[in-house]
């Protein structure tokens, strides 16, 4: 293998890290928030449920900038296509995202339950529609988006938000949720004592049912799909141009049968689903469950891609891989370097702060602490 073709490979497996990072730390983040209205019936029980993300979630959320820096440096095309052709989307989500900061800030300013009760439903939005959307765009890549290139590689699509909510990707949508929300109440059953914690537990066997089943369901819906593939040989080497190829029809567990061992992935997540139902009164071990389940989860989809990061469904040739989408060599060189420095350090100063941050949240902890939102 080439230099070249090996940095193209670790930075694929980067990007996954950092979507995974994300969807782990930030992920019971927005499942505590899509959670909220259920969880807490009284001012002081929702105190409580925001309190157990309230001092973590902005160090949580670095993991998407991360995840968006990432992809612009190494993955340019991938960059300009999706978040051109994903906008509306991406607004959605983003609009949403920015409701958790005002949400947190705003929310005890003026003790009013009507005042309060807004903020809360704005941070369940900000909750249950990231998660949402996310998954839906996810569900997109395997049916292929509506997108192509000239011969200048200018970038023409047809992508529409309509488009997008289409029975597939919102099956897809749904793992997504159901898996965030999962994660969320895992989280508070740790995080939390009293009431809430009683809620967050009662809650995860049938927030793990409706995994388990959607997670099947999309896996069966998914054997039955066409996929793509690259016929006849392709440089890996090569410059990044996406038209130099062509793309056939294939199967997405075309990877699965000639390695078999990425069953592991899928297998993983169906076991972190069910180990965290088991282990609901070992708050810490069915949390790390449900982290791991998060963590296949998406390593599943991941592996069924490969090579593919963005396929197009106009026009496959145009479709994006890992070998014809990346940034020249020497980008990607320096970017693992200064990564390979960095990266550790944000996951130190992660650990410490989690250590420092420690410790359950209770309604008389909100009573002792004047500090607390």
């Amino acid at each position: 293998m080439s230099e070249y073709e090996i940095l193209r490979l670790i930075w694929w497996a980067l990007l996954g890290v950092l979507l995974i990072g994300f969807a782990v730390m930030d992920g019971f983040d927005l499942g505590t928030a899509a959670l909220l209205p259920f969880v807490g019936r009284t001012d002081k029980e929702r105190r409580v449920a925001i309190n157990a993300v309230g001092p973590v979630w902005e160090g949580n959320q670095v993991w998407f900038v991360v995840g968006g820096g990432a992809i612009f440096a190494a993955w340019p095309m991938l960059y300009a296509a999706s978040f051109s052709g994903f906008y509306l989307a991406m607004f959605l989500v983003l609009a949403t995202l920015i409701l958790r900061p005002v949400g947190f800030k705003f929310r005890g300013q003026i003790d009013n339950a009507r005042w309060r009760g807004f903020w809360d439903w704005c941070l369940f939005a900000g909750g249950i529609v990231p998660a949402l959307v996310f998954g839906v765009a996810f569900g997109n890549l395997f049916l292929g988006v509506p997108f192509s290139f000239d011969e200048t590689l200018r970038m023409q699509s047809q992508i529409t938000l309509l488009g997008l909510l289409n029975p597939f990707s919102l099956l897809v949508g749904l793992v997504s949720l159901s898996m965030i929300v999962l994660h969320g109440a895992a989280w508070l059953n740790y995080k939390t004592r009293g009431r809430v914690q009683d809620r967050a537990r009662a809650a995860m066997p049938w927030l793990a049912t409706a995994f388990v089943i959607a997670f099947a369901v999309a896996g069966l819906w998914l054997a039955q799909k066409s996929g793509y593939r690259i016929d006849g040989a392709m440089a890996h080497d090569g410059p990044s141009n996406p038209l130099l190829k062509h793309v056939g029809r294939g199967s997405w567990l075309q990877n699965y049968r000639e390695m078999p061992l990425l069953w592991l992935a899928p297998l993983l997540a169906f076991a972190g689903a069910g180990l965290a139902l088991l282990l609901r009164a070992r708050p810490l071990a069915a949390f790390l469950c449900t982290g791991l389940a998060v963590a296949t989860t998406i390593a599943t989809a991941g592996a069924a891609l490969f090579p593919f990061l963005l396929p197009s469904s106009t026009m496959p040739d145009a479709s994006l891989t890992v070998w014809d989408a990346s940034s020249s060599r020497l980008t990607l060189a320096v970017m693992l370097g200064v990564t390979t420095l960095i990266l550790p350090v944000v996951c130190l100063y992660t650990g410490w702060a989690y250590r420092v941050l420690r410790g359950p949240v209770s309604e008389k902890s909100l009573e002792t602490d004047g500090h607390s939102y």
